[in-house]
């Protein structure tokens, strides 16, 4: 039989996906495409609730075409689960093969999920170090979806960044909630050394980072050690102190300007993205205007910028909606606007000098994408057996989008 995932979210959802389809290859299904699959899996993400009305309707749609399996996992709160029922077949807990059935299989499974090996492919291999979360911010999900933080052993780690290096990815991508407080028996510092000293050409990259747990020792490894990328998620959420104390963010606008003060100090071509949420419950335009001011004054490389967005369970689901939708759409688009003024900026700054990319896809007309160390786009022509490699690429334009650039050959 064949099968298809369909992956929602963010990347630790992705790498759930990998270890899904190992699960299935190893159960003897087939990985398909979506129209010839017989079993559809949904890894779902309960974060916003345009996400969950668009997995809805993804799930109807499948289900009105054909008679085929659906399958629900992934970041499910429980209304979300109880919504979509009649509309799926099962619901597989995440991370919990055990507890995943389904008529064709024969046995249960007894391994815990991490020991079901990914299945990779690409350039970049993503790495859960963590997984759930115990910090409660007020408007997520996650503790309630995937319970308390618990940290993977460091050697499970370890083995397998060595063996996606070994398969020739370039990147490794560590993954948790908050990174920061990983505590499998090394802390996250000695983590980075510990992958760092795996023999290979290849970028270590993390997210989240928690600005309360940025430690000066996270801010050395970054610094000095050669593989870990000169890139950090920092995210502010809001740029004001009562907004920040309402989402449960355990620090003030004063100790978050002055972690990016550190960290620019100490490594001043690093390049820094922020999550920020405009409409939270409560914000005023004085509020608002205070994000404004921080986010002008600190001048990010990029940010993902989200509407506020009410979930079941959160604590925040019990504050009074004080934001109508067309304002926060327009306090969306203030900040957007600052963005792309700071974006172009920087990228600008970077006109003439020559920066190593990892070259990850071909795109029309001969042209080819890369990343640099600070996760910048850049667009040039080359060839499409490049794609894999690291090349030295000489910036000759920045705009607010990214960069492009032509091969140094010398």
């Amino acid at each position: 039989m064949k099968y298809h995932i369909i992956t929602y979210g963010c990347q630790m959802n992705q790498n759930d996906s990998e270890r899904i389809a190992s699960f299935f290859d190893e159960k003897g299904f087939t990985e398909s495409s979506e129209e010839d699959a017989e079993i559809i899996i949904i890894n779902s993400c309960s974060i916003r609730q345009s996400a969950i009305d668009r997995i809805e309707t993804k799930i109807k749609s499948i289900k009105k075409s054909s008679n085929r399996t659906v399958i629900l996992t992934g970041c499910v709160l429980d209304k979300d689960k109880e919504r979509m029922g009649s509309f799926i077949d099962y619901y597989w807990p995440p991370q919990d093969p055990s507890s995943w059935n389904l008529p064709h299989f024969k046995e249960k499974e007894e391994r815990a999920f991490f020991e079901i090996p990914p299945k990779r492919s690409g350039i970049t291999a993503y790495l859960s170090i963590t997984t759930g979360c115990d910090n409660f911010c007020s408007y997520c999900v996650v503790p309630y979806v995937k319970g308390k933080e618990k940290s993977r052993p460091s050697k499970e780690i370890i083995e397998e960044a060595r063996a996606a290096v070994k398969l020739g990815h370039k990147e490794i991508w560590l993954l948790g909630q908050n990174v920061n407080s990983y505590s499998g028996g090394i802390n996250f510092p000695s983590l980075l050394k510990e992958i760092n000293n795996i023999r290979g050409d290849f970028w270590i990259r993390f997210t989240t980072s928690h600005p309360k747990d940025l430690s000066s020792d996270i801010i050395s490894a970054i610094k000095n050690y050669k593989k870990v990328a000169k890139y950090l998620h920092l995210p502010m959420q809001s740029g004001d102190d009562k907004v920040l104390e309402k989402m449960n963010r355990p620090y003030t606008t004063k100790e978050y300007r002055e972690i990016v003060e550190e960290v620019r100090k100490e490594i001043p071509e690093i390049s820094i993205s922020t999550d920020v949420i405009v409409g939270f419950p409560g914000e005023t335009e004085k509020h608002f205007s205070n994000t404004v001011k921080l986010f002008r004054e600190i001048g990010f490389d990029m940010a993902y910028i989200a509407r506020y967005s009410s979930r079941p369970q959160t604590t925040a689901y019990k504050m009074e909606e004080t934001i109508e939708s067309e304002e926060k759409k327009r306090r969306e688009k203030i900040i957007e606007e600052i963005l792309k003024e700071s974006v172009l900026q920087k990228n600008k700054s970077l006109v003439g000098k020559t920066l190593r990319v990892l070259i990850l896809r071909e795109k029309k007309n001969g042209l080819l994408v890369g990343k640099t160390e600070g996760y910048k786009n850049v667009l040039f022509e080359g060839k499409k057996d490049l794609i894999g490699d690291f090349k030295n690429i000489k910036i000759t334009h920045g705009s607010s989008w990214g960069l492009r650039g032509k091969i140094n050959r010398k």
